[in-house]
């Protein structure tokens, strides 16, 4: 039974250390999804943004020159 708690004492601080890694590399991950997903929201919002922009300067650009004419 010594034997096995010397070799379970030599073998438990790497397996610590490999979960607080894996759960780090998780996290970062994860935030870096989180952080993709909140680009990709905000780049539609601007894309949407410039084409109503574009779709208001038609029109009153339209406008104008009818009512220049």
């Amino acid at each position: 039974m010594d034997g096995l708690t010397a070799a379970l004492a030599a073998i438990l601080p790497s397996i610590g250390v490999g979960l607080i890694f894996w759960f780090a590399i998780r996290a970062l991950v994860n935030a870096d999804r989180t952080e993709r997903q909140a680009l990709a929201r905000m780049d539609a919002e601007e894309r949407r943004a410039a084409q109503q922009e574009a779709v208001t300067t038609n029109e009153e650009s339209k406008r104008d020159r009818l009512t220049s004419e």
